[in-house]
């Protein structure tokens, strides 16, 4: 029986990202994980794009059909989490809750954006929005 395949869709460029996505697993009877980096071309990130979700606000989870976006993303993740490893324990205990997920996801994501901007990455800009190159 084939695993279905789950897509954790990413910015690789990010440090506090790139470690979250290597070190977060999900339960084997769940799926498989396979984590893409939102830079580079992707049928994912094509799908994302139509969607009109900004990849720059937020990390994908794709399971099946479905697409789940920032704090949904992160909780659902931690739903389907392994327990195994104490990173992947906190994990599930600090995001089980789709409350706590949304409330700590903005004040994440804001550290994340001050991060790159400290770095002088600049943005996926998926979404192809005229000035959003920077953050």
């Amino acid at each position: 029986m084939k695993r279905e395949e789950i897509l954790l869709v990413y910015d690789r460029e990010c440090p506090a990202c790139n470690v979250y996505c290597q070190v977060v697993k999900i339960r084997e009877s769940v799926g498989h994980l396979r984590i893409v980096d939102a830079r580079e071309n992707s049928e994912v990130l094509h799908e994302i794009t139509a969607k009109g979700l900004d990849i720059d606000q937020g990390v994908v989870l794709k399971m099946g059909d479905q697409l789940y976006y920032g704090s949904d993303a992160i909780h659902t993740l931690a739903l389907i989490g392994s327990r195994s490893g104490i990173l992947n324990r906190i994990n599930y205990w600090v995001f089980r809750s789709k409350t706590m997920s949304s409330i700590l996801y903005p004040f994440l994501r804001f550290l994340r954006n001050f991060l790159l901007k400290i770095l002088g990455k600049s943005k996926i800009n998926n979404l192809e929005i005229k000035g959003n190159d920077k953050f």
